[in-house]
């Protein structure tokens, strides 16, 4: 009898263990997150949303606001959208221009110039436009006049003062152009992919 009962222990140990183990070695493992890859082309579309740009920007700027900055980030996407152009590098060189909307330098942010347009020196720091909305849709108008030719017209009112000039005489295909042409940096392109690559490289 005291066999019997000994038996029956170790019989439910065992079934015990090896019924844990198979709940266990059961459970669905999460995927690994995809890494994203971001095109450095000025006509591609944007991948990342409002609330994953404006990680990636909290990331490099924590103190900003969380809700003013996903805002900000709608308005890149939907006037990006609307000229046919990629959010992500617009977004990316708004951020190497304004220092992450510190600015710092000749613009201010009461400008709400995002892309250092018309900033020469003391005596021209930049053009001034009344809302952050019409700031970023001159920002983006004038990547469409660098990345499109003259015959491509805008879908959204004119704001941008300097878009008939570069239309007209420029022509660049991906964010590497804007070396030499929007800046004299010569690094400039590889700063803004240095910033898709982080953006790339961020869990969200």
């Amino acid at each position: 009898m005291k066999m019997n009962l000994l038996s029956k222990k170790h019989f439910l140990a065992a079934f015990f263990l090896v019924t844990t183990l198979l709940i266990f070695s059961c459970k669905t493992v999460p995927p690994a997150p995809q890494k994203i890859e971001l095109s450095r082309s000025l006509l591609a579309q944007g991948q990342l949303t409002a609330p994953q740009l404006a990680a990636f920007f909290l990331s490099r700027n924590p103190d900003a606001d969380k809700d003013h900055i996903i805002q900000f980030a709608q308005y890149y996407i939907e006037e990006a959208a609307a000229e046919g152009i990629n959010s992500d590098a617009a977004f990316a060189q708004m951020c190497l221009e304004t220092g992450f909307l510190k600015f710092g330098g000749l613009v201010q942010p009461e400008f709400h110039n995002y892309c250092g347009l018309g900033a020469m020196d003391a005596d021209h720091p930049g053009e001034i436009f009344e809302t952050e909305e019409l700031g970023v849709r001159a920002h983006i108008q004038h990547l469409q006049a660098y990345a499109t030719k003259e015959e491509t017209q805008l879908h959204k009112e004119l704001v941008d003062p300097r878009y008939n000039w570069v239309h007209k005489t420029k022509y660049i295909e991906d964010i590497f152009g804007l070396t030499g042409t929007w800046a004299t940096d010569p690094l400039y392109g590889e700063k803004i992919d240095g910033l898709l690559t982080a953006m790339e490289n961020l869990t969200y």
